[in-house]
């Protein structure tokens, strides 16, 4: 396993969520106190619902330095905000509504329907360019990425054989996931992944750990093994059952 990451193993999927939260609320105080401002990109899945579950009670819906947090994401489905699978309405329901981030400092995907998917990607990338100040061909250098990984090793809208896996310059792009039940898809891209202060991996449950042997042991022949911040730090927070396979 590579040195440059630490891999913390909970008991379960709650003291797994609860110590996200507890990491989180940590980086973003930190951020806060050293630059004013807090910039974080979230994903969807069960195991961050969790975290932001416990994001927005107490301590965490008090302390956290909501009023300069400003919230991106990592990808979205091309679908409604209202729709079942939509990132960004999971994130809202769970803990967007729920604290006191300002309304202007939330910025969604939008992407309702897939023919729109590569003006999305290019309407993100202009408000990453703008919240950031970013000159061109610079990166948006993000205070935490929070990724989940799938069982084919895919992370964000990143799935093995994506030609997204090569994009070198472009900060988001619309991607057309065939496996997936939603295939349009918009994602930020590796050079904005690893040019990210903290990145954390949340994953957790028995159907989880064949893929994280595979990322954490294999590296590159997975999506998310990909993920490897050239100046930053990465952290996989797993629950036991998740970290069965990597041995002592």
């Amino acid at each position: 396993m590579d040195d440059s990451l630490t891999v913390k193993i909970f008991d379960d999927a709650s003291a797994l969520a609860t110590a996200a939260a507890q990491t989180i609320a940590s980086i973003a105080s930190e951020a806060v106190s050293a630059r004013g401002r807090f910039t974080v990109a979230l994903s969807g899945g069960g195991t961050p619902r969790e975290t932001y579950m416990r994001l927005a009670q107490p301590p965490y819906g008090e302390t956290v330095p909501w009023p300069q947090t400003f919230v991106f994401f990592s990808d979205e489905r091309c679908v409604r905000h209202d729709h079942p699978e939509s990132n960004y309405r999971m994130a809202q329901e769970t803990l967007l509504a729920k604290v006191p981030i300002p309304a202007s400092q939330i910025f969604p995907i939008l992407c309702e329907h897939g023919e729109e998917s590569d003006a999305a990607a290019a309407g993100y990338a202009r408000a990453l360019s703008e919240v950031f100040g970013l000159r061109r061909g610079e990166l948006p250098r993000f205070d935490l990425i929070l990724l989940g990984v799938g069982i084919d090793g895919h992370t964000g809208s990143l799935f093995p054989g994506s030609p997204a896996l090569k994009e070198v310059f472009r900060p988001v792009v619309a991607v057309h996931a065939a496996a997936a039940a939603i295939p349009e898809r918009i994602t930020l891209t590796y050079p904005v992944l690893n040019n990210a202060a903290h990145v954390i991996f949340l994953a957790a449950g028995a159907e989880k750990t064949k893929v994280v042997r595979s990322a954490l042991k294999e590296g590159v022949l997975l999506p998310a093994g990909m993920v490897r911040p050239a100046n930053g730090r990465l952290v996989w927070m797993l629950d036991r059952a998740a970290a069965a396979l990597l041995g002592p």
